[in-house]
């Protein structure tokens, strides 16, 4: 048996209320009578009819307000408003508001009905439009997504065969992909790791660090060791719409070189040190033997010049040595502020002979910091020393000391000629010089790879920065709790 469609009458008129439910029910329709608003809501919620017929007014409000509230929840429900009398701007009222149809007086049973069957059937028209165009869009989704499934699986194939570790991550870093080069750095053999946090998945203090790290943007260059020796360099790309990525590459070879190059550097170092003492020595006994001539006394000043550069440089390299193997465990209260004063004292010369405008700013409230004073005194005098020696004549360079969020902050500014963006990174390597360097200014290269050193041996971190005015800036944090 055909269910029966229902119809809704919120209409006050008696009369022809009684003449649309007697022709409508005679047509084969279920009726339905409101009595009031709430009851009419209740009825379209709970009923669902196939059409509303409202009268002008009903219930002590427009047909119109009543008709365009009700298209606002239920924008495909037919309506058919009933006016009192047919004008010109009524109708063009019912067809703006979007109504499906509207009847007015005189009504006779077949008037009623024809417009209902009318309005029906163009309502049962759209539905099937709808419905095919939601069956076109469907289809079209779904081969999409066949598509996007043979991109998924030839992007896999990729990343499999890459011989990087990836790790793809979603937004909240739970493993979306993995190809098998980072299995086996993690050892994830026979487990499935598909959806679970990487944090607990991956117990690695370093990477860890770098993802704890990843709002910041894209992360390069930060080291994951591993209790076997191994050493990897893991990079954190965020990826839109979808997470994001850390890639790593296997560089304990890299590793392994470099500690037999220090290793070098040092006993070479070490071995050069007696003998250029010794030269240095000689050098000041020559001028107690006898008068020298004034091209002698030049010569030999050229020759003590050229010793003591050579015993700085040494020194620097035997320096590194501890540094970088982590033998530098000193560690007392120091009070930078004091360093600071004890660095600029040695440089007072320097400063008064160039015309240098030093500017200090010390936070009032600095804390004291657990370390080991001679290197703290060494990490100063390679910031300020090389602030003011690539500021030029009547140049500024600004010092200062603040605390943050339990942290020592350092910031020693000078008005040089900078430092090119893309050489920020090497800048800290070993005998590595800036390329835009001015011309006559010595160094050996080693004195930010010493403060690099130092920084990291306190648990701290230091970069570089352009300076607006011109010039660089050094940024040094330092916990001031162990």
């Amino acid at each position: 048996m055909t269910k029966q469609e229902l119809i809704l009458l919120a209409i006050d008129n008696s009369a022809i209320l009684d003449l649309m439910d007697r022709a409508l029910r005679a047509a084969g329709y279920a009726v339905v009578i409101a009595q009031d608003i709430p009851s009419m809501e209740r009825s379209i919620q709970d009923a669902i009819p196939s059409l509303l017929i409202v009268g002008e007014t009903f219930s002590g409000k427009e047909g119109f307000t009543i008709s365009s509230a009700m298209l606002e929840r239920f924008p495909t429900l037919p309506i058919i408003l009933f006016a009192n009398q047919d004008t010109t701007g009524f109708a063009k009222s019912a067809l703006k508001l979007g109504l499906s149809g509207y009847l007015y007086p005189p009504l006779k049973m077949s008037d009623i009905v024809d417009e209902v069957q009318r309005c029906l059937a163009r309502a049962r028209g759209l539905g099937d439009w709808l419905r095919r165009e939601v069956k076109r869009t469907t289809a079209s989704l779904e081969e999409k997504a066949k598509i996007s499934e043979t991109e998924r699986n030839r992007l896999e194939a990729i990343i499999a065969n890459i011989q990087d570790g990836v790790i793809v991550l979603d937004i909240h870093q739970n493993i979306l992909m993995v190809n098998q080069a980072a299995i086996g750095i993690f050892n994830l053999s026979g487990r499935s790791v598909l959806g679970m946090s990487m944090k607990d998945t991956i117990q690695n203090a370093d990477l860890n660090a770098m993802m704890a790290r990843s709002g910041e943007g894209a992360l390069k260059y930060h080291e994951v060791n591993f209790d076997d020796g191994r050493v990897y360099n893991a990079q954190y790309t965020p990826i839109p719409k979808v997470g994001g990525a850390v890639t790593m590459q296997d560089i304990s070879y890299l590793k392994e070189l470099d500690r037999l190059k220090s290793e070098f550097i040092h006993t070479v170092s070490h071995d050069l040190r007696s003998p250029l003492t010794a030269i240095l020595g000689y050098t000041e006994l020559i001028e107690r033997t006898g008068d020298l001539n004034e091209n002698q006394q030049l010569f030999l000043q050229r020759l003590q010049g050229s010793v003591q550069h050579v015993t700085s440089l040494v020194n620097d390299l035997l320096d590194l040595g501890p540094l970088e193997s982590g033998f530098d465990m000193r560690r007392e209260v120091v009070h930078i502020d004091n360093v600071l004063k004890y660095t600029l004292d040695m440089f007072d010369a320097q400063i008064k002979n160039k015309n240098i405008q030093v500017e200090l700013k010390i936070d009032l409230e600095l804390k004291p910091l657990r370390a080991n004073p001679i290197r703290i005194r060494q990490m100063m005098d390679n910031l300020v020393g090389n602030a003011i020696k690539y500021t030029p004549v009547d140049g500024r360079v600004g010092i200062s000391l603040s605390m943050q969020n339990e942290q020592l902050v350092l910031r020693v500014e000078d008005s040089g000629p900078g430092i090119p963006a893309d050489e920020h990174n090497r800048i800290f390597e070993k005998f590595y010089r800036a390329t835009n360097k001015p011309a006559g200014v010595e160094g050996s290269g080693l004195g930010l790879a010493i403060v690099k050193s130092i920084v990291d041996s306190h648990q701290g971190r230091v970069w570089v920065e352009p300076n607006l005015g011109g010039g660089s800036v050094f940024i040094v944090l330092l916990p001031t709790q162990e």
